[in-house]
């Protein structure tokens, strides 16, 4: 089977990348690098030629909310058309749990509105809704430093490792298309605040961290329900302690 990862050279697309040849698929890693530009439509006819699945993997090269916003509604209709005239017969894309129920973060809104979009795309779908990544631990404390203390909030937080998420999205692009969005996160559920205190400890950081009830995630505030699936989830495999142990970083 033929299958397209637009934002194939990233974190995500490489690793489902991988894993999706070593299941015998045709894969097409696509990005602007590779003459790809959703935003632009450049390359999409071509790449899609013969295509059943189109993986969505994209991310916004800003953050800033307007900007992110016409980011995911350019680039999911430009790919929704060419998909529709490539007769592709199953879109999957990863996007993030809980994202309505932030609405002062403009990241968070801006991908609502892409779900939005794919659900009346008229093409089979599957939205994958992952949890934030293991990966992020130290861009969240950075974030969230003032003056050389990291003040985080103590609302609930389960984080997932990429490779985990890979796993995942490469078996959502391999099955049938479900009409659903399905969501993952890891197999630890305790508040931000501990595993952030966990990361700078294992990394020797020694910030101290203050638990915040005022902090903001990315704009927003968090409680127990703001960031964690709230009904079923498939849960990866790697909690922090393996994670840790097995990241690049470790060998260096």
């Amino acid at each position: 089977m033929r299958i397209v990862i637009i934002g194939g050279t990233g974190l995500i697309g490489t690793k489902v990348a991988e894993r999706l040849r070593k299941q015998g698929h045709d894969v097409a890693q696509s990005s602007p690098s590779t003459g790809v530009n959703t935003l632009t439509g450049e390359g999409l006819e071509g790449v899609l030629a013969g295509a059943s699945v189109v993986l969505d993997v994209t991310n916004s090269p800003s953050f800033e909310p307007s900007a992110v916003l016409s980011f995911f509604q350019t680039s999911t209709t430009n790919l929704l058309k060419a998909e529709r005239a490539a007769q592709v017969r199953h879109h999957v894309a990863l996007s993030i749990v809980g994202i309505e129920r932030s609405p002062e973060n403009g990241y968070f809104r801006a991908k609502v509105a892409q779900e939005d979009l794919i659900k009346k795309g008229g093409i089979p779908y599957t939205i994958v809704r992952s949890a934030q990544f293991l990966e992020f631990l130290g861009g969240i404390a950075d974030s969230a430093t003032v003056d050389g203390t990291v003040h985080v909030s103590h609302g609930a937080f389960q984080p997932i490792a990429a490779d985990d998420v890979a796993d995942f999205v490469a078996e959502a692009a391999a099955g049938t298309p479900e009409n659903r969005t399905i969501e993952i996160a890891g197999p630890e559920k305790k508040p931000m605040s501990d595993f952030v205190k966990g990361y700078l400890a294992a990394v020797g950081d020694e910030r101290t961290v203050v638990v915040d009830p005022q902090a903001r995630y990315f704009g927003a505030l968090v409680d127990d329900q703001s960031l964690v699936p709230l009904g079923s989830a498939k849960l990866g495999k790697l909690d922090f302690k393996t994670w840790f142990a097995q990241r690049p970083q470790a060998a260096a």
